[in-house]
C-alpha cells in the first residue's frame, strides 16, 4: 500500500470547506488541502438526477490515518452522505515526500 493518499469531498459552500480544511490540517491529519470550486456536480440523489454548484477538497494525507481523516470529515461536513474518495499517491517528487513526511510523521 502507498504510504500516501489524495483523498476528495465536495462541500455545498466554500466556508465549508474551509472549515473542513482547517481541521484536517490542525489535527494533522493533513499536511494540505487545497480547496477548488465552484465545480458542477452532475449526480444521483434519491432517484433523481441532481446537478449542484459545489467546492472541492484535495486533501494530502497518510494513508494508514484514512480511518481518523474519515471520523474528522464526517464531524463536520454537512452532507448526509459526503463523498470522501481516497487514490493511493504511486509516484511522488523526493522534496514533496520529505516535505510530507515532516509534516505527517514517518
Amino acid at each position: 500500500m502507498s504510504q500516501f493518499v489524495q483523498v476528495t469531498t465536495t462541500v455545498s459552500t466554500q466556508p465549508d470547506a474551509e472549515k473542513i480544511a482547517r481541521v484536517l490540517v490542525e489535527r494533522r491529519l493533513a499536511a494540505c488541502v487545497q480547496i477548488a470550486g465552484p465545480i458542477t456536480s452532475t449526480y444521483w440523489w434519491q432517484g433523481k438526477i441532481e446537478t449542484a454548484q459545489e467546492w472541492m477538497c484535495i486533501v494530502k494525507a497518510r494513508a494508514d490515518r484514512f480511518g481518523a481523516l474519515e471520523a474528522a470529515v464526517l464531524e463536520v461536513h454537512p452532507y448526509e452522505v459526503p463523498e470522501l474518495v481516497a487514490m493511493p499517491v504511486t509516484e511522488i517528487g523526493q522534496a514533496y515526500q520529505k516535505w510530507l513526511e515532516e509534516e505527517l510523521g514517518d
